[in-house]
């Protein structure tokens, strides 16, 4: 589809929402989001990224840009993952300031007011951090919970308590994760990576709308993978510890058994104590050849220069502020 003759102008307000099979609460979620647009920009756009949806997602926003054409939409050419498509969102914004937010209305339209708010106090950005998660499972809860301190624990860069996705960021910080190209994606570890001036807004997580959430244990794991390995070596290292300590252990039981010889003499060896001790050692070598293989993979990943996304169609949109020579000849240029 072409895009709008006034796609390419700077607006003051872009709100990138990926989605993936939502096509029930788009109407919903415009209804509550657009008056508060409204109030707090003088101008806007809401652009939705449509992750490879099976559902008439689609068809819902070609209906909603065409009652508001400052509602515009990315469909990507299959379903690349929700970190990807916030990529690709921000590639698209054009706005001073750009909101990250969800399309199940679990990250409640009605704050985007206090972002903004804080935005022009200087804040470049302003997350919302959920105060509680009793909409999530108990064991959900105490994975996320392991997953925070395990990251607090060997993560390179700090991650504020309760923060995610929903946020305002002023376009030089979108700018500068324009310019982060990697496959594995952590964005959460990237919104604190990149520092500037932040503050979190705590907010209360409302149940969904309509359908479920998409992020299966599996998914969350691989997730929680992507985001250590993506920010800490510490897997790496930890191996060498353990070597250490094997060996140090393998030559302490040398020293013993050569001391019990000479004075009791020759005990014959128990065949368990030997299947364990291979059984052992062959395990810590496959779970140390498993985290290697796991960097490698990524490695592997990053060197084929894959596009993070291809793109299936664009309503409303000009080309991407990621290729515009002007906008990055400098992070965060005008």
């Amino acid at each position: 589809m072409t895009s709008s003759p006034d796609a390419a102008e700077a607006v003051d307000l872009s709100v990138v929402i990926p989605v993936y099979n939502e096509s029930e609460n788009i109407r919903i979620l415009l209804e509550k989001l657009l008056p508060v647009l409204a109030r707090c920009a003088a101008s806007f756009e809401v652009i939705f990224v449509d992750d490879g949806s099976r559902d008439d997602t689609y068809l819902q926003l070609v209906k909603a840009h065409a009652q508001e054409p400052r509602v515009k939409a990315l469909a990507l050419s299959r379903n690349f993952g929700k970190e990807i498509a916030i990529a690709a969102g921000l590639d698209y914004a054009r706005g001073a300031a750009t909101v990250i937010m969800d399309a199940d209305l679990q990250h409640p339209p009605e704050m985007i007011e206090t972002f903004v708010s804080f935005w022009r106090q200087g804040y470049k950005n302003v997350y919302g951090q959920r105060t509680d998660r009793t909409a999530d499972s108990r064991l959900r809860r105490l994975l996320t919970q392991r997953f925070y301190k395990l990251f607090e624990s060997f993560g390179e860069t700090p991650l504020p308590e309760g923060a995610g996705d929903f946020r305002l960021l002023d376009a030089q910080a979108v700018a500068a994760l324009r310019t982060m190209r990697e496959q594995a994606r952590f964005s959460k570890g990237l919104y604190a990576w990149i520092g500037f001036k932040s503050i979190g807004v705590p907010f209360d997580v409302a149940p969904r709308a309509y359908g479920s959430s998409k992020f299966s244990y599996r998914k969350l794991t691989r997730f929680a993978l992507d985001g250590l390995m993506s920010f800490s070596n510490a897997p790496l290292k930890v191996w060498s510890y353990i070597g250490t300590f094997i060996s140090g252990m393998a030559l302490a039981s040398a020293v013993y058994f050569v001391g019990e010889t000479i004075l009791f003499g020759v005990d014959v060896p128990g065949f368990a104590s030997l299947i364990v001790s291979v059984t052992f050692l062959a395990g810590i070598q496959l779970l140390s050849l498993g985290i290697l293989g796991e960097y490698i993979g990524r490695i592997f990943a990053e060197v084929k220069r894959r596009p993070l996304y291809l793109v299936g169609d664009e309503l409303g949109l000009a080309a991407r502020v990621a290729d515009d020579p002007v906008a990055n000849r400098k992070v965060g240029g005008s």
